[in-house]
């Protein structure tokens, strides 16, 4: 900032402060006073706490945060998850009518022949569940996962499809879930963001920034993208020169200004705005020590196959491990590219083969390394992508598979779902559930039963309705819950 601009803001605090009759001890006390307060009721108008101070759930919660993996592309369950010996059989084949007719896909042509899967399966542990040589790592967990074989959503374009699985809704400007959740729990990290995104592969996902936005509600309950490195947020450290005494006077100017603008308009931007620069100081110290992967043993770091020096998927597993530690309520990692539809570098061979190597030893990693400090029973940890594939082949240059949402799989591990379970079933050739259909407003509505909070009351009113994340349908799944 212009030394001029900021000496002016200073004389303005104080001239603001003086004729108010507001001391700067009055004003720190009411701060200090602030952090033990009670958080703001759900809606409620009583906007100086905290606005990311820890709230009481609507009933007891089997899980206390989140570590959400999205494939972004639509990862093949038929390659992957849901072995179908009879589309092998009938590869090549016209599919039944009922398939097609009066179906809607993203690029199959009328005669889209069915494709019959190449990959070998195999049972693993105890459970027995068939998962691909593509995923070894996963095998080794399988009986610690739930695998859902029954997911189904709305819609079948990347953008919209993300924005769906993400907030419920295919119109964007939505609260994405990791918003949701902070807004209904707030969090419990003092010196972080609640919910933090990390992202790996070689682009960002289809759809951007509101993915993880906060909507309509308050910008505080947005996700905080971080970068790889040491600085993981742009312009956190001070610029050369900037001593601490300076800066701390500086941020008592803003926070004052804003403090008394919120008290006369109650605007909950401002005390986002507060909030932000708070976490923005604590954050200079606090940064620095959560990258510092050197922390971490050589065991530690062979596990998750990450080199602290080059960011990957595998690092950002280990991140995100870190900071469910220190507190932080929801982490999102987005890895690309998983959209197969054949072609050079999308098909469902050596592109497939690729992902899957980047993404399964540390996915899974995760999974153990919470399990071994005793985190696992309070974390939720999600895998999944936005859609599936059909069971008809796609041809191009190189042969791979559409959007299909009709069926499709993800898993869960962790925070109340069901360890060793395999849950849901599709028909013969994979197009349909047949059985325990998980709706993407079921397993919001679940997941959230999960962190102690009933999804009918997690409301925000906007525009003159109450919206929420099930928008008007979801029910909690008894059978994905341990």
């Amino acid at each position: 900032m212009h030394p001029e601009l900021e000496n002016a803001l200073i004389r303005t605090r104080r001239h603001f402060f003086k004729d108010c009759g507001v001391g700067l001890g009055r004003v720190a006390l009411a701060g200090l006073l602030a952090e033990d307060a009670p958080a703001v009721a759900r809606g409620g108008d009583d906007l100086l706490t905290n606005p990311m101070a820890p709230k009481p759930t609507h009933k007891p919660a089997r899980a206390k945060r989140v570590i959400y993996m999205h494939m972004a592309g639509g990862p093949s369950q038929l390659e992957l998850f849901d072995n179908k010996p009879k589309l092998r059989d009938l590869h090549g084949q016209a599919p039944p009518n009922a398939f097609v007719e009066g179906k809607r896909f993203a690029f199959l042509k009328p005669d889209a022949r069915l494709l019959g899967g190449a990959r070998e399966f195999v049972r693993h542990g105890r459970s027995g569940a068939e998962i691909s040589d593509l995923l070894p790592h996963l095998g080794a967990i399988a009986d610690d996962i739930c695998l859902i074989r029954s997911m189904s959503t709305d819609v079948f374009n990347h953008g919209p499809a993300k924005m769906f699985m993400q907030s419920g809704s295919a119109q964007f400007g939505r609260p994405s879930i990791g918003a949701w959740v902070t807004y209904g729990l707030g969090s419990e990290a003092q010196d972080l963001p609640g919910f933090v995104v990390l992202q790996s592969g070689p682009r960002g996902p289809r759809g951007g920034t509101p993915l993880w936005g906060s909507g309509f509600l308050p910008t505080t309950y947005q996700g905080v993208p971080f970068l790889p490195g040491a600085q993981p947020i742009v312009n956190l450290s001070s610029p050369n020169g900037y001593n601490g005494a300076r800066q701390r006077e500086f941020f008592e100017t803003v926070r004052d200004l804003n403090q008394g603008r919120l008290g006369v308009v109650g605007d909950p931007e401002i005390a986002t705005r507060i909030s932000a620069y708070e976490i923005a100081a604590r954050m200079q110290t606090s940064a620095p020590e959560l990258m510092d992967f050197g922390q971490e043993s050589a065991a530690t770091l062979e596990m998750y196959g990450a080199d602290p020096r080059t960011p990957s998927f595998g690092l950002n597993c280990l991140l995100a491990r870190r900071l469910v530690e220190r507190g932080v309520r929801f982490v999102q990692l987005w890895h690309t590219d998983w959209d197969h539809h054949g072609g050079a570098g999308a098909d469902l061979g050596k592109p497939l083969e690729q992902v899957c190597r980047e993404t399964d030893r540390p996915a899974a990693a995760l999974v153990r390394d919470l399990k071994n400090r005793g985190l696992l029973e309070d974390t939720i940890v999600i895998w999944g992508g936005e859609f599936g594939r059909t069971p008809m082949g796609e041809p191009r240059e190189t042969t791979g598979r559409d959007h299909h949402i009709e069926a499709f799989t993800m898993w869960a591990a962790g925070g109340g779902f069901k360890a060793g379970a395999t849950v849901g079933k599709t028909d013969e050739l994979g197009y349909s559930v047949v059985e325990n259909k998980v709706h993407v407003h079921d397993f919001h509505a679940t997941l959230m039963h999960l962190l102690g909070m009933e999804h009918t009351r997690l409301t925000f009113r906007f525009q003159g309705r109450d919206y929420r994340l099930t928008d008007v349908a979801g029910e909690v799944l008894p059978f994905l819950l341990a």
